[in-house]
């Protein structure tokens, strides 16, 4: 930004100290917006792929940059604080026409001299007093007219650089918002995917369950009791039959196993702790 009290077809001379003001301003307006504009082309991007792929990598990555974010919104916000200050406080603006200062300084202090020269003869009659107060206090009000300077110019220039501070730490915030966003979205996607681990947990304790429920079963029968079908066929019908059994009781044992499964399933998601 160029100077911002004025065009070159003014002749109207900026003073030093608002030369030097702008300068500063200027510079530090240009590095802040540089460092926000390089935030952004490398935030939204990480921000875009942690959306993706949530990873350790990508995690440092985001920390690194919402750490850089605070320390600049920071910065920022106390620039743009300390101008808003300024600006609502007339009497600090004035004392900042420095240059109008010293100029009237020495003014006050010539005037001050005449007036004790003045003063040097020893006859001064009642009617040159009061003449001589009065002219004082109207160079005196003169003087005081003159201190208090315009600050319309200064006024300018701190609302011109006010306003390229403002939309600065409007990104930063827009990014800051995008930020908070992409957290509440990584934690709702992480919550997910916990609720499906805690579901399939429950799915295998489940499946345990009715598993050892037929080993049990298998169990009973593995003992070394004598009951009739522990005995060795004396026939081939007898040991058909015998056969039959045994598929009979093996798949009686696998279909009631799934069906207490099922039916576990079944109730749980009937009463809402599984999906």
């Amino acid at each position: 930004m160029s100077s911002a009290l004025g065009t070159p077809g003014c002749a109207k001379i900026q003073p030093f100290e608002f030369k030097v003001l702008e300068v500063c301003l200027e510079h530090t307006c240009k590095c802040m917006e540089s460092e926000t504009l390089a935030l952004e082309k490398e935030a939204y991007p990480a921000l875009d792929e942690l959306a993706t792929r949530v990873s350790t990598r990508n995690l440092e990555h985001v920390r690194q940059i919402k750490s850089r974010l605070v320390e600049l919104l920071a910065r920022v916000q106390k620039l743009r604080d300390d101008i808003e200050r300024l600006l609502d406080d007339d009497a600090d603006m004035c004392e900042m026409y420095l240059t109008r200062k010293l100029a009237f300084q020495g003014v006050n202090e010539s005037l001050g001299r005449v007036e004790s020269d003045k003063q040097a003869p020893a006859d001064h009659d009642q009617e040159r007093e009061e003449e001589h107060h009065s002219d004082e206090s109207e160079s005196g009000h003169e003087s005081s007219a003159n201190v208090k300077p315009d600050i319309q110019e200064l006024e300018m220039l701190l609302e011109a650089y006010f306003v390229q501070v403002d939309g600065t730490l409007n990104k930063l915030c827009h990014l800051r918002d995008y930020v908070d966003d992409t957290e509440v979205y990584i934690e709702m996607m992480l919550d997910e995917q916990q609720n499906r681990l805690l579901q399939t947990g429950v799915m295998l304790t489940t499946a345990t369950v009715v598993v050892t429920a037929g080993i049990v079963v298998v169990s009973l029968f593995g003992m070394n009791i004598h009951i009739d079908l522990m005995k060795d066929p004396e026939t081939p019908e007898m040991a058909r039959i015998k056969n039959m059994k045994f598929w009979e009781t093996t798949w009686g044992t696998v279909a009631g196993c799934a069906a207490i499964y099922f039916l576990l399933i079944y109730a749980g998601k009937k009463s809402k702790y599984l999906k």
